[in-house]
């Protein structure tokens, strides 16, 4: 990514870091916990993304002179520096001294969990807000989008072809990552091929064909042009014409010690044309040919396809993974969860809302999660701060009246150390290392929590005793609102 400044945030940071500033309260510890409050896509999980361009922001934080220059020039309502001098200082020596904790990249995320714990400094911590959330949102989007795809194409391969709808260079490459990671084969975008490593593949265009006389001519071309890497698009003008005219390349490539890798479909009655066209193939010598189907794919019209019985065994999809079409964004959210009091201890903070769901969870929270039997059966999100005694309990977070017991000694913390005190703690896996845990994240997960329709709710729930805490803490919100 290539804008990670401090300037990636929204004025009112700035504005509420020179207030924290001028009231003496910079340096007052707090914790802040990034979470989205909804299951994209209606679906039953999330795959978490983009800690490593989270990490990487956090790693540069400064402010640089031109940074510090430009804000020096923002004017007030009343034509005067918006912001003291003494605070422009006071930015240009600050550097990241906070302890984060994060959910590794690849990873099962839901509802209200918090993806990235931040604790330290509340002016660093505020300023972090905007910047991690831009981050975090999209790509965690992409990569549940990505996984949801692979999912329904049932161990075929997926390519992501988005990169010329995505939303603009940076967010073409970040959606290329994203999707990789959440298990794409590949991507057609070279940029993130070269940066990231992913794997790169393509065809060709409908122009090609149309640059020549005839399509047999445009395949006989693009074979000799390229007979180790020959699919050839079919529809140009008749489909099944052009699986013709594409089995006649492949014998002419067969005669030069090559073969034909298959023809890409990207119009028409998918199902259909890919049964015709396979039985063209195989009856012509082709069975090993490929059949790539492109056109609009999402995750619910590749399911279809397969259940029509589609003989298609690679996918190509664009516009409805990398700007996540059905859900163009996530919603994360990032609150204040607890400060430091002048005393030492912590003040927790809940934030009121007459939506139940915008109610804010309290505390220093981590997440526990609980297995049997090598799947994943619910999380408990707690606070590390508070006791705790015996076997694990909480409450749903989707029904209050609901009480969850978790099996004993089988849980395990998901939040992992990233800093302290601005320092890194945590090597980061490589991209083919995070595609391959969320392989296995997936695999752990039951098989009616990955339905597209109506999946099976997860269960997640509070802690009983931070459930508590929450209780006491509204009471005493809206008791003293109304005082």
């Amino acid at each position: 990514m290539t804008n990670l400044t401090p300037l990636l945030t929204d004025l009112y940071q700035l504005t509420m870091s020179a207030a924290y500033w001028k009231s003496g309260k910079s340096e007052q510890e707090a914790v802040f916990h990034l979470f989205f409050r909804r299951l994209p896509f209606t679906g039953g999980y999330a795959i978490a993304a983009g800690l490593a361009d989270a990490v990487e922001y956090l790693r540069r934080f400064r402010f640089n002179a031109e940074e510090v220059a430009y804000l020096a020039k923002l004017k007030g309502n009343d034509g005067t520096p918006l912001f003291e001098s003494g605070f422009l200082d006071y930015l240009r020596d600050l550097r990241m001294t906070c302890d984060v904790d994060a959910i590794p990249e690849g990873s099962l995320v839901f509802a209200h969990e918090p993806m990235m714990r931040i604790r330290g400094p509340v002016v660093q911590a505020q300023l972090f807000e905007t910047a991690l959330l831009n981050i975090l949102n999209f790509q965690t989007l992409v990569a549940t989008k990505a996984a949801r795809v692979c999912h329904s194409a049932k161990g075929d391969p997926v390519i992501e072809f988005g990169l010329r709808r995505a939303q603009g260079p940076d967010g073409a490459v970040m959606a290329s990552r994203a999707a990789y990671l959440g298990g794409c084969a590949a991507t057609s975008n070279v940029l993130a091929g070269q940066r990231l490593g992913i794997p790169v593949k393509g065809t060709h265009a409908h122009s090609w064909v149309m640059s020549f006389d005839s399509e047999l001519e445009s395949f006989l071309a693009y074979a000799k042009a390229m007979p180790h890497n020959c699919t050839l698009l079919v529809d140009t003008y008749n489909t099944l014409d052009g699986v013709r005219h594409a089995i006649e390349a492949g014998k002419t490539l067969r005669t030069k010690g090559h073969d034909l890798a298959g023809i890409r479909l990207d119009s028409g009655d998918l199902a259909t044309l890919s049964l015709e066209a396979r039985a063209l193939l195989d009856a012509a010598g082709f069975q090993n040919a490929s059949i790539v189907a492109s056109n609009d794919l999402d995750e619910q019209l590749i399911e279809s396809l397969k259940q029509q019985g589609a003989t298609i065994n690679i996918w190509g999809v664009g516009t409805k993974l990398v700007t996540c079409y059905d859900q163009p964004a996530l919603g994360g959210v990032y609150k204040l969860g607890a400060v430091r009091g002048s005393d030492g201890e912590w003040d927790y903070k809940v934030k009121l809302s007459e939506q139940v769901a915008k109610i804010s969870n309290p505390g220093i929270q981590q997440i526990r999660r609980f297995k049997v039997d090598g799947k994943i059966v619910g999380d408990c999100i707690y606070d590390t701060e508070l006791p705790r005694e015996g076997p694990w309990t909480a409450v749903a977070l989707d029904d209050p009246l609901k009480q969850i017991r978790y099996p004993d000694n089988s849980g395990e913390d998901v939040l992992v150390p990233i800093f302290r005190a601005g320092k890194e703690v945590a090597e980061l896996p490589p991209l083919p290392a995070i595609r391959e845990h969320t392989l296995s994240q997936l695999a752990s997960l039951p098989d009616g929590t990955k339905r597209y329709l109506n999946p099976h709710i997860y269960p997640v729930g509070l802690e009983e005793g931070l459930h508590q805490k929450k209780l006491d803490l509204i009471k005493a919100a809206r008791a003293a609102a109304t005082a």
